[in-house]
């Protein structure tokens, strides 16, 4: 009964927001850094020039350090 209500609990979560579980994205964290790394990408310019061009807009990751390219990739990638 119990893991019968958790289900149809964590089914009405996702209904009501498209996500049940897990972390959150890049997009639903900082939806801003997202947009201007997909508008630099537009551009041409590479994951680890984004991640240099984010860090002087003062955008850096959650240890104060720069975006590594493959995160920067995960974030066009949402």
């Amino acid at each position: 009964m119990t893991v019968a209500k958790l289900r149809l609990a964590r089914d009405r979560i996702h209904k009501r927001d498209g996500k049940r579980e897990g972390r959150k994205s890049h997009a639903e964290e900082r939806p801003e850094v997202v947009a201007l790394a997909k508008q630099l990408r537009k551009q041409g310019v590479s994951y680890r020039a984004i991640s240099l061009e984010l860090a002087k807009v003062g955008h850096v990751n959650e240890h104060g350090r720069l975006f590594n390219h493959k995160s920067v990739r995960a974030m066009l990638d949402d």
